[in-house]
């Protein structure tokens, strides 16, 4: 039996560019839909609009 087979983080599929891409238009339009403007959205950088998908409750102090 090859030790792959047993080992989960050597078979487990990787993340592809496009499904990156997708989740982040994705994530673009969801603060879009929850009233930041487009303009301010596409200046924003991944690890803020992940941040503030998650907590909207910080929509007001990062968007002014």
């Amino acid at each position: 039996m090859s030790r792959n087979v047993r080992n989960n983080d050597t078979t487990r599929p990787r993340k592809s560019g496009a499904a990156k891409n997708r989740r982040l238009l994705e994530h673009r339009r969801r603060l879009v839909a929850l009233g930041v403007p487009e303009e301010k959205v596409l200046q924003m950088d991944h690890p803020r609009i992940r941040k503030l998908i998650a907590k909207p409750s910080l929509i007001k102090s990062f968007v002014q």
